[in-house]
């Protein structure tokens, strides 16, 4: 019977190089920065994957600013929006360190909310009943007062008005990545700058970045829909999802080399990806995810089982880190981007 190669036990000395598991000595006089970029590869199990992925984004990064061609894929979930990393994600496309996005409704939605009115720290444990009586949402420890989402309403059915005016006067139904853009543009006509400086969906519209939102009616902005559709009689705004999905891939077919930067899972990660499958794979991928792969989930894919699909390409560079985002993505940019 053939032995399983994980059963075979080496009899003979090997000799193994590669890179010496090593911590920082903290007598040294060293920064945290230093620790990061000089130790995490070297510590061993997440660290490492961290420290994998500062250098494979400072690659990509190096090459960009040589002139290499090397497209941009960012994808998140809404949750990210919803947390501190908001800000972050304003830095990187205020800067053109990316260039396409795809996320969900909430990613969109909450951007703009948190131009108007900002999320509150929370606290896991309080009750729900008590909440939903006070009129306050939480989004794990994050708390979302209604009076945001009226705030927001308000503004959505005058966008609405502009959008089917639009549609109307073209004959052409708005595809949902124009949708965000207008709604980049619409930040810019209503709000102050202070309001709008730390916007997504604001420097995205500056620098012409496109927001791919397959989903776009999932969230609060399906629920505006609703009404607008609902009450005000007889209209016709749509929103075409088709052929962004077009466009998507083109951008994917037509680009030289492409990298994936996607935290979390979903329908972002795969919109992503699977674009990606029409050119034999991305070049490079990183993800940042709390999901594990064993449900069969495409959340907790790894990048191994986008290889197979020819989603990852066989000779790309990737690398997956298991951790919060909230925790990783801001060491990762800061590492990347303050040299």
């Amino acid at each position: 019977m053939e032995k399983n190669p994980k059963d075979i036990v080496l009899k003979e000395s090997v000799d193994i190089k590669g890179i010496e598991i090593e911590g920082p000595w903290l007598d040294d006089n060293i920064s945290l920065e230093e620790v990061i970029k000089k130790y995490y590869l070297k510590i061993g199990f997440q660290a490492s994957h961290i420290g994998k992925a500062i250098n494979i984004w400072k690659e990509i990064e190096d090459k960009r600013k040589r002139g290499k061609e090397i497209t941009v894929f960012f994808g998140y979930t809404s949750n990210i929006v919803s947390s501190g990393l908001r800000e972050i994600i304003a830095y990187l496309v205020k800067h053109k360190k990316v260039d396409v996005i795809v996320t969900t409704a909430g990613g969109v939605e909450e951007d703009f909310i948190k131009c108007l009115k900002p999320f509150i720290l929370g606290d896991w444990d309080v009750s729900g009943k008590i909440l939903r009586e006070k009129g306050i949402n939480r989004i794990g420890n994050i708390f979302v007062p209604n009076d945001r989402y009226i705030a927001f309403e308000e503004y959505m059915m005058e966008f609405f008005e502009e959008i089917l005016n639009l549609e109307k006067e073209s004959g052409k139904i708005i595809t949902a990545s124009e949708f965000t853009y207008k709604l980049g543009e619409f930040i810019d006509k209503k709000l102050k700058d202070k309001e709008k400086e730390k916007s997504i969906l604001y420097w995205a519209y500056k620098n012409n970045i496109p927001i791919f939102c397959p989903a776009i009616t999932d969230g609060s902005i399906g629920d505006m829909l609703y009404f607008f559709k609902k009450y005000k009689k007889d209209t016709d705004l749509m929103i075409d999802i088709a052929n962004d999905i077009v466009k998507l891939n083109d951008i994917a077919i037509n680009s030289k080399k492409t990298a994936c930067i996607v935290l979390g899972g979903s329908l972002p990660k795969h919109s992503i990806i699977n674009a990606n499958l029409f050119r034999e794979g991305t070049d490079y991928a990183i993800y940042i995810t709390t999901a594990l792969p064993w449900d069969g989930s495409l959340s907790g894919a790894p990048p191994e089982e986008g290889v197979s699909w020819g989603k990852i390409g066989s000779k790309a560079d990737y690398v997956e880190i298991w951790g919060d985002a909230t925790i990783i993505f801001p060491l990762l940019v800061y590492c990347v981007m303050k040299e």
